[in-house]
């Protein structure tokens, strides 16, 4: 049955949630720890109609459901080739009458989804700034990493226009251009009212925000405590194992057996470990 699912250039990965699996490329784009973060940061109630803006691959809303957080899930990508990835990703997971997929341009959507009819939209976009970054000539990796002109404010927007009053939009971004996104989310009147910052090690800047904004709110931020990703030795925290639901498992098997969990890269001594869009099998 995966063969009819598989192509020869990608992969099946066992999310270790609830059985649930997603395709992947071998290689190109692959989900990363910033993606697992924003999902567990997430507060969606069970009975919550999501948006996923972006939603590539479709992890978000598959972490989500294995974390009942949410009861149906619109998944809007608009490239073709990672739309339909993601459409047979749902399919495996019998996920049909759960997940709605979109393949069309957050920007330019045409009323698949009612007006004012969202509890919540999840957005992992692209932080590659224009003029800032050099374009990858990988289409897949390309679109994301590499905001095109005016995309955030555009997905802010859209998201102002489908929330309902009091609705949530819940973003990860790159912790130095925090007050941009704040700055932004206030332009259309998202107020941020929860951010967490990541950070790789304790003696480390942050580099990663997690934010939550709610349409029509008063203004009041509400910091949580930080969350560290790795020990000083190269180990993930106990928070961190947490989050990927990793300590039940540490009663019956030592750390170092356990899988390497999907989304995470091992630390190294070059760039910041695991907080990449794409990652290398």
């Amino acid at each position: 049955m995966s063969e009819f699912f598989c192509r020869e250039d990608e992969t099946i990965e066992d999310l270790q949630l609830n059985g649930l699996r997603l395709i992947q490329k071998k290689q190109g784009f692959r989900f990363g720890m910033d993606t697992v973060l924003l999902a567990d940061f997430a507060r969606i109630r069970p009975t919550d109609t999501v948006a996923d803006f972006g939603t590539g691959t479709g992890i978000l809303p598959f972490l989500l459901h294995g974390r009942k957080k949410g009861a149906y899930y619109y998944a809007i990508e608009r490239l073709p080739e990672m739309a339909e990835m993601a459409g047979r990703s749902i399919r495996l997971n019998h996920l049909q009458d759960r997940i709605q997929l979109i393949c069309e341009d957050v920007r330019t959507l045409s009323g698949q989804i009612p007006e004012r009819s969202l509890d919540a939209v999840i957005c992992n976009p692209p932080y590659g700034l224009p003029g800032h970054t050099l374009h990858n000539p990988d289409l897949l990796r390309n679109a994301a990493r590499h905001q095109e002109e005016n995309t955030l404010d555009a997905f802010i927007c859209q998201a102002r226009n489908l929330l309902k009053g009091k609705g949530k939009l819940i973003l990860v971004y790159p912790a130095a251009q925090m007050l941009q996104l704040m700055t932004r989310l206030q332009k259309f009147r998202i107020e941020p009212k929860r951010f967490r910052l990541v950070y790789p090690f304790m003696d480390h800047p942050a580099n990663l925000v997690l934010v939550e904004a709610v349409k029509d709110a008063k203004p009041l931020l509400h910091p949580m405590p930080p969350l560290i990703l790795y020990e000083a030795d190269g180990r993930l925290t106990k928070e961190l194992r947490s989050v990927y639901h990793m300590a039940e498992q540490t009663k019956v098997c030592h750390s170092e057996t356990l899988p390497h969990p999907p989304g995470i890269i091992k630390p190294s001594g070059g760039d910041i470990p695991g907080l990449h869009k794409e990652e290398k099998p």
